[in-house]
């Protein structure tokens, strides 16, 4: 039999999972306490802590979330001084805007520059042809077309 650490470098975790399950159960009462309670809420909650089994797209680790908001961490104390609530109110814009663009996989200063070129010249019916996902289905057609 393997030991409990080595069974999580073996690749295949829905067997490990299945161990683990077994490990904990058979020496519940070798557990401390905290580990107890940890244990307990994950197997009783066994159907989202065993969702990344079944779903590729879910994560083990949160990194990708704590890496997004370290950028909004790192910036905060320079935000304080936007030198109104107009003036933070209109950082946050152009911040959601920057991050929208981003999360598109559209280079946000590049999508930026074309829409504050062309926004006077699109009439209200059509503004939708901006945001970013459009701008880069539209780009692409764009570079298509001039190769």
């Amino acid at each position: 039999s393997q030991s409990f650490p080595a069974m999580f470098t073996s690749g295949n975790t829905s067997p490990c999972h299945h161990s683990l399950h077994l490990f904990v159960k058979t020496d519940e009462s070798q557990q401390a306490g905290i580990v107890q309670k940890l244990s307990d809420r994950a197997f009783r909650r066994a159907d989202t802590f065993t969702r990344f089994l079944t779903d590729g797209r879910i994560c083990l680790s949160n990194n990708a979330a704590e890496r997004a908001l370290r950028g909004i961490a790192l910036g905060r104390k320079a935000w304080l001084f936007a030198g109104s609530d107009r003036g933070g109110e209109r950082a946050a814009a152009m911040y959601s805007l920057i991050v929208t663009a981003r999360l598109n996989d559209v280079d946000p200063q590049a999508w930026l520059a074309d829409v504050l070129a062309r926004i006077n010249d699109i009439l209200n019916p059509r503004l939708h042809e901006l945001l970013p996902w459009h701008w880069k289905a539209h780009q692409q057609v764009h570079n298509t077309i001039a190769a």
